[in-house]
């Protein structure tokens, strides 16, 4: 028996970063919105554990460590995971936390493992969106990100993802960003207001990507978590798909189309015989 898991990315509408606390943590207030742009992520019982993936990985990635953390708690059988990787990387797009959620909810599916504070705990250990990806759909992260508050669907639009050549690290990111005061700023009544205090030490593309995507119609527009990838909502299907093809002309960045997603569909999976 087999599963198929689609593994959305998030987009943050809104991000502020306060300052290092304690271990060198930053919190942070954000709303996080799952998206359809995923990685494709299959899982199976098996006769012996292997990840596949149509990338390079390094030894220790999202899936190997999920798989390690969750084996520790939990007898589980040989799992053989396969993943097609969609979701660029370096782009504050969520793709590794959410391929973790993916194979969680996978094995969840196969074996009966609930879901529960424990596995919570793994999920939290791995990456700190994790556990917002085992929500889906929108949502209020504060804290180190993990202290999750849902929010209620809402009317679907489209969003137009911009990632430039160059990418973010996110240890670099906020090293960066721990060079420049600023306030810690309170979350707005307006989800998509767009803010992202990364936005002040991003490359010079993204800035332009986002500029890009406003002139292009986009209601609002922003960077997404440290970068590099920027996002613009659109009301209008055909002015998102004209702001696509406009992206895909451009020599240095590449972009992408996707629909917000609600809970249940962030949280689909499919049985494969």
């Amino acid at each position: 028996m087999s599963v198929f898991v689609p593994c959305p990315a998030k987009i943050n509408t809104f991000l502020s970063v306060g300052p290092p606390g304690v271990g060198g943590y930053h919190p942070i207030r954000t709303y996080l919105q799952a998206i359809s742009l995923c990685d494709l992520l299959f899982v199976e019982v098996s006769d012996e554990n292997h990840i596949d993936c149509d990338i390079a990985l390094p030894d220790s990635n999202t899936l190997s460590n999920t798989l390690r953390l969750l084996r520790d708690l939990v007898e589980l059988p040989p799992l053989r995971v396969t993943l097609k990787k969609i979701i660029p990387s370096e782009a504050g797009l969520g793709g590794g936390s959410s391929d973790a959620a993916g194979l969680i909810r996978g094995i969840s599916f196969l074996t009966g493992l609930p879901i529960d504070q424990h596995v919570l705990d793994v999920a939290s250990a791995v990456g700190k969106d994790v556990p917002f990806f085992l929500m889906g759909g929108r949502a209020i992260g504060e804290g180190l990100g993990d202290k999750l508050t849902p929010l209620d669907d809402e009317e679907p639009s489209w969003i137009v993802v911009g990632k430039p050549i160059v990418g973010v690290s996110t240890k670099s990111a906020y090293h960066a960003l721990d060079e420049n005061e600023r306030p810690f700023e309170e979350l707005p009544t307006n989800f998509w207001t767009g803010h992202n205090d990364f936005a002040m030490i991003a490359p010079r593309p993204c800035r332009d990507l986002e500029d890009r995507l406003k002139g292009l119609g986009a209601q609002s527009a922003g960077l997404s978590g440290s970068g590099s990838a920027v996002w613009g909502r659109f009301l209008d299907a055909n002015l998102a798909i004209e702001a696509r093809r406009q992206l895909a002309q451009l020599t240095w960045a590449e972009g992408f189309i996707a629909a917000t997603c609600t809970r249940a569909q962030s949280l689909e999976l499919q049985e494969r015989p």
